[in-house]
């Protein structure tokens, strides 16, 4: 008997289109009971707990591994989070001292440890701390399944082409799934900037979140079809559905041809309006991808991924010096904007900056902190002047939001500098200073702040969020947050008009920027460099190509 077929709309979080048999990926929850232990037995407890923790250890490391060999190493750093959890010892301390006080079971205290936590990432206001959770699901996941012997889903029991549909998923089981015939995601629960969604792109996987309720609907080998461009889930497609879906893949695999074919063409709109397509990326590894679709430069490199490596230590100043000259080398003649260390969600514990804030997202990070511990981030500017030197050179600093901030940070910059002249040390002397704009009070005193640096970049995911209250990946408000309004789009003219006004360069690089629905607007408010993930570069040429 055929069925009806059913649309579930939902939220696209990454793009694509993919035809399959469902597989209903429960995640079941393990249950978790309160057994109380006789005081002779604790430490037995503690015991089978480590052991359970070194389980996981190794499991996780399995996992990265996989994600290295098939995913590139730009993945790498959602696991290396997973990895600091697991070696927190505040975290496993915590557990441990439950154990030992209530005298209650491992799982138990694993259990009641992680939810505290959990609640407490989810109190905070900037969603990759909030996607913190993410990684904390996962590890304690992980040590219930060792702690109860629970053996890791296999994904080769799964047939070819089958779409995973699930309640969510956590970053390693995506892993796990991603590349066992699996061909599409579809979640009741994750946003666009969850590490799942960010997987699944970088797995060339078409993924819809929001589909509350999917799993009430949808059984196992139920004929589905996933639209991750759309944000819809077509349940039971009748045969017209699925031609004209097959001939959309078609015309996408087409396209994808097409985009990859413009790497070597010039970026200028039909008028002549040239812009300037420049790279986001975390890792040098992806310079090649970059200059290989055509980048012209680093808009944005995030240099916590160093910090991640190091921990717990500090990394030192040769091998800060390391990978900055080895970015600037690869990239030379063109610029590569590295912006310093910017605490946030997975990138680095706070225990290490010695801090311990109820809402660490408004408290010290991004150029307070580094204001406040000039002791670390000495060795980091040590590092980027030096291998500037000969170089195109972008320094750029997060989360200004004053003017004295910006001044303090250049006489910082200007000591460190003399430094190296009176050692003998080659350096930069050139090296451009910026700021990132990504908190309002910064946009709306951008003409002053123009007086004070060399350059500005947008950062539209933080200042979209703050201007209008919105977290993005909560799907009861998430439709209120809007790259296109007025009030931000405001804002966004105010900062590159008081960045023409004082001569000073301006680019994007948000996401608003990787939209190509967008490119045409960001052009008309003045904009003539994006930076972007290294797979978008083509596409977003191709629209500005067409451009009159």
């Amino acid at each position: 008997m055929t069925r009806e077929s059913k649309v579930l709309l939902g939220h696209g979080v990454s793009p694509g289109i993919a035809i399959g048999q469902a597989v209903c990926f429960q995640g079941r929850p393990l249950e978790v009971f309160r057994i109380p232990l006789l005081e002779t037995g604790v430490e037995q407890e503690v015991t089978r707990f480590h052991r359970a923790v070194a389980q996981a250890q190794e499991e996780l490391l399995a996992t990265r591994q996989k994600a290295r060999d098939e995913l590139g190493e730009d993945l790498v750093a959602i696991f290396e989070a997973q990895s600091l959890l697991l070696a927190d010892t505040v975290l496993l301390g915590r557990v441990e001292e439950r154990i030992r006080r209530e005298r209650v079971n491992a799982e138990w205290a694993v259990h009641k440890t992680a939810e505290e936590y959990r609640k407490r990432f989810e109190s905070l206001e900037r969603p990759d701390f909030r996607e913190r959770k993410d990684d904390l699901r996962d590890v304690a996941r992980s040590l219930l399944r060792a702690l109860q012997g629970v053996p890791v889903h296999d994904p080769s029991e799964l047939q070819s082409d089958v779409i995973i549909i699930a309640h969510d998923l956590t970053p390693s089981e995506a892993v796990r799934l991603g590349r066992q015939r699996t061909v599409a995601f579809a979640v009741e629960t994750g946003g666009p900037t969850s590490h799942t969604a960010i997987i699944a792109r970088d797995l060339g996987l078409p993924m819809v979140s929001g589909l509350e309720g999917i799993l009430k609907l949808v059984t196992d080998d139920d004929p589905v079809i996933v639209d991750g461009g759309r944000g819809q889930m077509v349940l039971h497609p009748d045969p017209a559905e699925l031609d004209r879906t097959r001939r959309q893949q078609q015309e996408i695999a087409e396209e994808q041809a097409r985009l990859l074919a413009t790497r070597s063409l010039p970026c200028v709109s039909t008028d002549q309006v040239e812009v300037e397509l420049m790279a986001n990326i975390d890792l040098p590894e992806e310079i090649e991808e970059a200059t290989r679709r055509g980048a012209a430069g680093v808009g944005l490199y995030r240099s916590e991924f160093l910090y991640i490596e190091t921990s717990p230590e500090l990394p030192t100043e040769e091998q800060h010096y390391e990978i900055y000259r080895r970015l600037l080398d690869e990239m030379h003649p063109h610029p590569v904007i590295i912006r310093t260390f910017d605490l946030g969600g997975q990138k680095m514990a706070r225990e290490m900056m010695h801090t311990d804030e109820e809402h660490p997202v408004l408290g010290l990070r991004g150029i307070r902190l580094t204001l406040a511990r000039p002791e670390i981030f000495r060795v980091q500017l040590r590092a980027l002047l030096r291998a500037g030197a000969g170089r195109n050179l972008w320094i750029m600093i997060p989360m200004v939001s004053t003017l004295e901030e910006v001044r303090s940070f250049r006489a910082f910059a200007e000591e460190v500098r003399l430094e190296l002249e009176s050692a003998g040390l080659e350096h930069s002397r050139r090296a451009k200073l910026g700021l990132m704009i990504e908190v309002p009070s910064a946009a709306l005193i951008a003409d002053l702040l123009a007086r004070e640096v060399e350059f500005f970049s947008i950062g539209t995911n933080d200042l979209i969020q703050y201007a209008l209250a919105v977290d993005r990946n909560n799907e009861h408000v998430s439709y209120l947050y809007q790259p296109l309004h007025p009030g931000v789009l405001r804002m966004i003219r105010f900062i590159v008009d008081s960045a023409r006004d004082a001569g000073i360069d301006v680019s994007m690089c948000g996401e608003m920027a990787a939209d190509r629905r967008h490119t045409a607007l960001l052009l008309g408010l003045g904009l003539r460099r994006l930076s972007v993930s290294p797979k978008v570069i083509p596409e977003i040429k191709t629209q500005i190509r067409g451009l009159a």
